[in-house]
């Protein structure tokens, strides 16, 4: 094998994004749809764990996570252009980009999906899993596997008291991101970064490619809709980032409804993960979840489930503030500041968190 080997789905949330970076980085790459024999002859033995996407390296290698997919390719071809700047407020801002990307318009992503487009979802799984079996064998089959996808629409906070919040909340960002893109072809410029790759997740897989949904966005968004579309393609972009380590104003909007509506449910998040890492040793498998935790999105109160991979995203976050100089900490001061996050600089988890055999441990 000579390229890498992405088993994945055009329906899949974070096959989007792993697709946009490796198309952007002219990675030698062939996609594979994650049908049953995948899961059966692939995923399952060397992931343990039913999970997409997931890459094979040319040595033979499994890589899961999208991050780690991106590392690994980077790693392997350290001469080719890299997914995150060098400014240190842009990593910053990337990495924030990231954990609202994938941790956050998850709640659009999955409404959208199970709530306007639920049929045709089921369809698409049964056209992945099965693609020789007839169709109504497929939706059968589709519907079995996707009812476990849509029953974690309500852990992840959406009811039917807060869907005008999630929608409203989507709406905004849908604007602010027309705003943004009417001066600058990517978040950070002229060129794509980890933050768009991350956003081509939702906004591809689910927001974009789901017949409503899709229709939502090209009637209040079209030029979103085009940015996706670029993204997805793999778009070099026609310059780069900002010079200077500089962050578009037009971001701020957006920065802000992160630090509002995401950050608080992460604070507390962490403080239950807090609570359990003290009864633990170094080494020990996170669970997934530490019960549920009251949030808000659009003005609208809600309940989910607390759960502890988007604190793995935000320790990534707060690990680029370490690494920072006084000068870069200043400038990030400044820009937190402005958008409400200002407690972020000093915010860290109470224990730290690694990744080892595909899962998250204590560290």
């Amino acid at each position: 094998m000579s390229g890498y080997v992405l088993y994945g789905a055009e329906v899949s949330y974070f096959s989007g994004k792993a697709r946009a970076y490796l198309r952007w980085r002219g990675a030698d790459f062939e996609e594979r749809i994650a049908t049953r024999e995948v899961y059966r002859d692939v995923i399952l033995p060397k992931v343990g764990w039913p999970v997409i996407p997931v890459m094979e390296m040319p040595g033979g290698d499994v890589v899961q996570d999208t991050a780690d997919i991106i590392d690994a390719v980077e790693a392997a071809t350290p001469d080719g252009p890299r997914a995150m700047p060098d400014g240190p407020v842009q990593r910053v801002v990337s990495r924030l980009m990231e954990l609202y990307a994938d941790e956050w318009l998850v709640l659009p992503a999955m409404h959208y999906r199970w709530n306007y487009n639920e049929d045709w979802a089921y369809g698409e799984f049964g056209r992945i899993s099965a693609p020789d079996a007839p169709p109504p064998e497929q939706y059968a089959i589709g519907r079995k596997n996707g009812e476990r996808f849509k029953g974690a629409v309500a852990m992840l906070g959406v009811s039917e008291e807060n869907i005008p919040g999630v929608e409203s909340a989507y709406e905004a960002f849908l604007k602010d991101m027309t705003e943004h893109l009417r001066h600058h072809a990517f978040l950070l410029g002229e060129r794509p970064s980890l933050g768009d790759f991350a956003l081509n997740g939702p906004l591809y897989a689910h927001l974009l490619r789901d017949p409503e949904s899709g229709r939502i966005m090209e009637r209040l968004a079209p030029k979103v809709a085009d940015y996706v579309r670029r993204v997805q393609a793999g778009e070099q972009g026609n310059g780069e980032v900002l010079a200077d380590d500089g962050v578009p104003k037009t971001l701020e909007p957006i920065l802000s409804r992160q630090m509002s509506e995401q950050m608080p449910m992460l604070v507390k998040t962490a403080a239950l993960f807090g609570e359990w890492a003290k009864s633990v040793k170094a080494g020990a498998d996170v669970p997934r979840g530490f019960g549920m935790v009251e949030f808000m999105t659009g003005g609208f109160d809600g309940d989910c489930a607390a759960r502890s991979f988007p604190l793995w995203r935000l320790q990534a976050v707060t690990d680029e503030i370490d690494a920072m100089d006084d000068s870069a900490k200043m400038r990030l001061a400044a820009l937190m500041d402005r958008v409400g996050g200002a407690p972020l600089m000093e915010f860290r988890l109470p224990a730290r968190l690694a990744r080892k055999d595909f899962r998250l441990r204590l560290a």
